[in-house]
């Protein structure tokens, strides 16, 4: 049976941020501007509106700290990596560092499921980890 709960609207601010982060990584246009054409085209209902302008004013000022974050734990070079998998790891990476009030296991969890539903077939067990490793970094198993 399929599951009937509503997703959260943070869930969704997530899913959004994925999709104009990717457009931000391949257009390098400013991501002020693609957070404001994204909820123009887009259904924001349901979506946590002030948590995707935080994403897209904030993450990109922050970028080249995610990248250092990041890259000791993908093997290769972080510009080789699926653009896909790059929105989401930046977006993992940002919640980690600077969203503290986001628990550990809920960052994992999200960013899989971002990858399940927006990645290559089995880009989320890369996801995962290079996530799980840079929790155990950034973070204390116990939160």
């Amino acid at each position: 049976m399929a599951n009937s709960k509503p997703l959260s609207s943070r869930h969704n601010a997530r899913r959004a941020a994925v999709q104009a982060l990717y457009q931000w990584d391949l257009t390098k246009q400013a991501a002020h501007e693609i957070e404001g054409q994204f909820t123009q085209i887009h259904d924001m209902q349901n979506v946590d509106r002030k948590y995707l302008r935080e994403i897209m004013t904030e993450l990109p000022k922050v970028e080249p700290a995610l990248h250092d974050a990041i890259s000791p734990y993908i093997g290769r070079d972080f510009t080789s990596l699926d653009p896909v998998e790059r929105a989401i790891l930046r977006l993992g990476a940002y919640e980690l560092l600077y969203r503290s009030d986001v628990p550990t296991k809920v960052v994992l969890n999200e960013m899989i499921e971002l990858a399940k539903v927006f990645g290559s077939d089995h880009s989320y067990k890369f996801v995962n980890g290079v996530m799980d490793k840079l929790a155990n970094t950034l973070r204390s198993k116990a939160d």
